[in-house]
């Protein structure tokens, strides 16, 4: 590697999720399964729409429980494997094929697309990334800065193994 000149396991960039984000994301899921919950116990319409109200607000905390465990990780970078700070591999550099950061791409917001050489099984942590397929998307509720950092250093890495 003549650009790139990486220890083995050193960790590269980092992505965590935003705090303000995170209070502002999680609490709006609170206050939106609080508020269904409330309408379907206080005023409760027919049986049916009412257990619809009361399963919809439970999915609600539901979600933001699993947002908020997901966000208080942070996304590590190394020269083998973009891993989370639980150790869980998202994706391991020598199997991503391309990078798509462009406008109308299905990513997260504030992120990028990983495209992957093989499929890996499907996974979700709200807020920073989900794995379907072939496809990683990273983002959501992390700082557009960090993601951009991270997105160049792949690309370089990328474009250094395809010279080789």
């Amino acid at each position: 590697m003549q650009g790139l000149d990486f220890k083995e396991g050193e960790v590269i960039a980092t992505i965590s999720a935003s705090q303000g984000r995170r209070i502002l994301g999680i609490g709006s899921l609170w206050i939106l399964s609080l508020m269904v919950i409330y309408v379907g116990v206080a005023r409760p319409p027919e049986l049916g729409w009412q257990l619809f109200l009361l399963g919809l607000g439970g999915g609600a905390l539901w979600i933001a429980e699993k947002m908020r465990r997901a966000t208080a990780l942070t996304l590590e970078l190394t020269p083998e494997e973009l891993r989370d700070s639980t150790g869980q591999i998202v994706a391991r550099t020598e199997d991503i094929h391309s990078i798509d950061r462009g406008m109308f791409a299905f990513k997260p917001s504030n992120g990028f697309l990983l495209r992957l050489n093989t499929s890996g099984d499907r996974a979700w942590r709200p807020g920073l990334w989900w794995r379907l397929g072939n496809r990683v998307g990273i983002g959501g509720m992390t700082p557009g800065h960090q993601a951009k950092f991270m997105a160049e250093i792949l690309s370089a890495m990328i474009a250094e193994r395809s010279s080789d």
